[in-house]
């Protein structure tokens, strides 16, 4: 057992700068600086993750697309979901990237994880298994939420597959402000990266926002989950949390760790 340790790539793995190397309880510091020495051999950022659920990576990204889903389920508009989160600075927006991910893959993650993650109010939507029982894979099989034409133009604009509202309550859509679609994902990714951090699953805010930027595209110039928090401040993330918690559920709940940075207006980088 102390020869086992995980190595987590991302896909497309030539373009993707990130390595997790996942160390299991019994894993040999020899086998975990053998792993490092070899992604950073590949030119990838090596951090460095304690094994659980979803590692760090899966684990933050999975209540941001599940949260994605449940406002579909709400009436939100698939553009509008997309559109805001790209304004915020993702480089793809939650619905596009499921179809990219592939909705078979986000139903498993969503199902296992919020499993694990139960206590919290972290239930995946059952819209997820309807989805996946209906054949709908994303883009692998071009039938996810936007259309795939064999042939699009270039310059083309994606469109929305009519079909999955079907899924949703119908083609009626509703407005739903751009600051709250933006804070229900990212802080719930924010959040679970503090989580994170607080079981030592990640070592570091460091180590944190570096998996969070170049493994999954959180905005660069926002610096990752711990530096945005410290940017807009700790006892603010706190207060919004509490809001979306009492108006959406306990699974807003903030981490104790960042009540504990907004109590005593510390920050995660000093």
């Amino acid at each position: 057992p102390e020869r086992v340790v995980g190595m987590h790539y991302f896909s497309p793995v030539p373009k993707m700068p990130l390595l997790e190397v996942v160390v299991a309880k019994r894993t040999s510091p020899r086998a975990v600086a053998t792993a490092r020495a070899f992604g950073v051999a590949q030119g990838k950022t090596v951090i460095v993750v304690m094994d659980g659920p979803g590692f760090y990576t899966t684990r933050i990204l999975a209540p941001f697309i599940n949260e994605a889903v449940v406002l579909l389920d709400e009436g939100a508009a698939i553009p509008d979901l997309d559109a805001a989160l790209l304004e915020f600075g993702f480089p793809v927006g939650p619905v596009a990237l499921l179809d990219e991910v592939g909705i078979d893959v986000a139903a498993h993650v969503s199902r296992d994880l919020g499993k694990a993650f139960a206590s919290r109010g972290a239930a995946p939507s059952a819209t997820f298994t309807k989805l996946f029982d209906a054949g709908f894979r994303g883009r692998k099989n071009a039938k996810g939420f936007y259309r795939y034409p064999k042939q699009r133009p270039s310059g083309g604009t994606k469109e929305v597959n009519p079909d999955v509202y079907a899924f949703f309550g119908g083609p009626g859509r509703k407005r739903v402000p751009r600051e709250e679609l933006v804070d229900r994902l990212a802080l719930l990714m924010v959040n679970e990266a503090v989580w994170c951090l607080a079981e030592g699953v990640v070592a570091s805010p460091r180590d944190g926002d570096a998996g969070a930027v170049l493994g999954l595209g959180f905005p660069p110039f926002r610096g990752g989950p711990f530096r945005h928090v410290d940017a807009v401040g700790a006892a603010s993330v706190v207060g919004r949390m509490e809001e979306l918690a009492e108006a959406h559920g306990k699974r807003f709940r903030p981490a104790p760790l960042l009540v504990e940075m907004a109590r005593s207006g510390m920050r995660f980088h000093r």
